[in-house]
């Protein structure tokens, strides 16, 4: 059932201050509070915690997780939508917010963002633990999920509203259609789930998709498998651009300069590869063992 007075007061908080959703900036803001409720409650959070969220909106989560964790530093794009919530949370001494783009570019986190975070964790001491938890915009779930998991320090718990389609991919198996180099690069790192898919209904305004509460955790056990993560990540996202091709054209163009077809041959041979493998078919630790000898040969 629709929680129509939180609509109402959403909709009223934005229509006072002279503002509305903005289609650019992926607005669309979850209204449900036993659903807020239940984000906060997934990220477990505790005196220890340095929060990041991107996509402050107005404010409801923030103000949630202030009462629980050390410090939350909130993200927001849109300058009427950050002063509406600075006012919010004059009184609110843990809650630092910026309004910046989340993101340099789709590969790189806001350097002011980065250094505020690794501040308010040098400040909570040795103990302290980064999570990001946040109702993301769509417009931005990927590059965000994506780059957070090479963050310094890596996040102990991830808990983001995104898109039910994109959650699915990155908790999808081999030789499905939503099996990507995103559900390589997470599962690679973390151990993700859904927590619960949710609506059109709970957000206002109304999406046209279902979206889903997504919880990763990385694993410092799963990361030490990987040996070089950033010609990790490159390597991947190269294999999986054409995924349905035959695993040998891909790599042979991937490594195209760097390793000769020969050598190429070889390499899958040894792995058990045959000709007709293709690239979706391979699981998380194939992928593992064959980007690590790719990195080998290279280096070689």
């Amino acid at each position: 059932m629709e929680n129509r007075q939180t609509i109402s007061y959403v909709a009223n908080r934005l229509k006072a201050a002279g503002l509305r959703p903005v289609n650019r900036f992926g607005q669309n803001f979850l209204v449900d509070l036993n659903l807020i409720e239940l984000i906060a409650r997934s990220a477990d959070l505790g005196p220890r915690d340095v929060v990041l969220e991107v996509g402050t909106g107005t404010g409801s989560l923030t103000a949630k997780m202030a009462k629980r964790a050390a410090q939350v530093v909130t993200v927001e794009i849109d300058e009427n939508l950050a002063e509406l919530a600075r006012q919010e949370f004059a009184t609110l001494p843990n809650v630092t917010l910026l309004q910046t783009d989340a993101l340099k570019n789709k590969n790189t986190l806001h350097p002011e963002v980065v250094r505020v975070v690794q501040e308010k964790l040098a400040a909570a001491g040795p103990q302290a633990r980064l999570k990001l938890v946040a109702n993301l915009p769509y417009n931005v779930a990927t590059p965000i999920i994506s780059n957070i998991l090479l963050f310094d320090p890596v996040p102990e718990r991830i808990v983001v509203t995104i898109q039910r389609e994109l959650a699915e991919r990155i908790i999808a198996a081999p030789s499905t259609k939503d099996y990507s180099a995103l559900s390589i690069w997470v599962q690679t790192l973390a151990h993700p789930r859904i927590v619960r898919v949710l609506p059109p209904s709970v957000f206002w305004p109304r999406p046209k998709v279902h979206s889903a509460i997504l919880q990763i955790d990385p694993s410092d056990e799963l990361r030490r498998r990987v040996h070089d993560l950033d010609f990790y990540h490159r390597t991947v996202r190269a294999l999986y651009f054409h995924r349905r091709k035959f695993l040998r054209s891909v790599v042979v163009s991937a490594m195209k300069e760097r390793l000769d077809k020969a050598t190429v041959d070889q390499l899958l041979d040894e792995l058990g590869m045959g000709a007709t493998t293709r690239a979706e078919e391979l699981s998380v630790e194939q992928t593992i063992e064959l980007i690590e000898r790719l990195r080998q040969a290279t280096a070689a």
